[in-house]
């Protein structure tokens, strides 16, 4: 079965005709409230019920709704200065929206501080901070596949919903399809749960049973079995230790300094061959004093694998890409535009943060 992922907001609003356009936290270990091995009984109905309602009661305060001229997603508040992290595409290119707590009351003004649509990630900065409540954030590098988790956000402009499930799988990379309403990110790590994600979730928070928020919701699968319907079940979340890294560096220092990913140096898109089928990457600019150009890439080759990787798309490239780490050393597989055929060797660089 093909499975594709698209971006879970931002959620148009109703009155718009148009496409959407897509003191700091501390990390703390995260808890579980499963037994391990050997320890008896799993929790009763009614202590897990319990679990739940002091969860939400705790998160939800933290949650925001976040509305811009074309459409609307989810934030999450992460400290008194009124600092709020949210998804790059709920943001899409505005600089000025409106944000409203999940507890109710009047609209407030916020601005955009940054954006990283490399990861998907962005930071606004509410106008006034009076009674924010910041979330926690957990560590997500404990998480552990059956953790129960909730997902919290405004699926359809339904603010303050709720689901839950369980983390699924972790460590996966995944890319967002690039068109008006997603940035085309590839998220490296992420978090695949169960708990349902919908359009409005996108930039809310994924939450333990110890009430941290251990990842950002961000993609949902779709089937196109299903007629490009959501493929139930699966959803896709950015890593809490990477949300807060990013959002740290955005608030101290205004921008993204370090991406921690690797880049090749090149820009290029997807070509097709004489099967229909994609092809490889074809290079269209190399970036001067790039691994790729002190390798001897050129624009007009076609890039065909990393250290025997096929990459037959542009998404399949980045995807490669984020496994690796600036300095690496990779095996380039190219078909010139003569037709002959080569294998370079490249050390790459790091990926710019704007």
């Amino acid at each position: 079965m093909t499975i594709l992922l698209t971006g879970c907001a931002a959620l148009q609003s109703a009155d718009t005709a148009g496409p959407t356009t897509p003191s700091e936290g501390t990390a703390t270990a995260t808890a579980t409230t499963s037994p391990p091995a050997g320890a008896g009984a799993p929790p009763s109905p009614q202590a897990l019920e319990s679990a739940y309602e002091q969860v939400i009661k705790e998160v939800l305060p933290s949650i925001v709704q976040i509305t811009t001229k074309v459409g609307l997603g989810s934030g999450i508040v992460y400290d008194t200065a009124g600092h709020i992290i949210t998804n790059a595409h709920v943001v899409g290119e505005a600089t000025q929206m409106q944000v409203t707590l999940a507890t109710g009351g009047a609209g407030r003004s916020a601005r955009l501080v940054r954006s990283f649509p490399a990861g998907d990630l962005a930071v606004i900065k509410v106008d006034d901070p009076k009674g924010l409540k910041p979330a926690r954030f957990g560590d997500s590098a404990r998480l552990r596949v059956g953790q129960l988790v909730l997902a919290m956000g405004n699926p359809l402009g339904l603010s303050g919903s709720v689901t839950d499930g369980i983390v699924s799988a972790l460590g996966r990379t995944v890319s967002e399809p690039q068109d008006p309403e997603s940035p085309g990110a590839t998220i490296a790590n992420a978090i695949q749960t169960s708990a349902a994600i919908n359009p409005g979730n996108s930039g809310g928070a994924l939450v333990d049973l110890s009430g941290q928020v251990i990842g950002i919701p961000t993609l949902a699968a779709t089937d196109p079995n299903l007629g490009g319907g959501a493929a139930p079940g699966i959803g896709f979340a950015i890593p809490s230790n990477t949300a807060t890294d990013i959002a740290g560096q955005i608030i101290r220092q205004g921008k993204v300094t370090n991406t921690h990913r690797a880049a090749l140096g090149i820009r290029g898109s997807t070509v097709v061959g004489q099967d229909g089928q994609p092809a490889g990457v074809g290079v269209i600019s190399v970036e001067p004093g790039s691994g790729a150009q002190k390798a001897g890439i050129r624009a007009g080759d076609v890039i065909v694998s990393i250290n025997g990787t096929q990459t037959p798309t542009m998404a399949a490239l980045s995807e490669t890409l984020t496994t690796l780490k600036p300095g690496d050393q990779v095996k380039v597989g190219l078909v010139r535009s003569d037709g002959g055929q080569a294998t370079v060797t490249a050390t790459l660089g790091e990926l710019p943060g704007d």
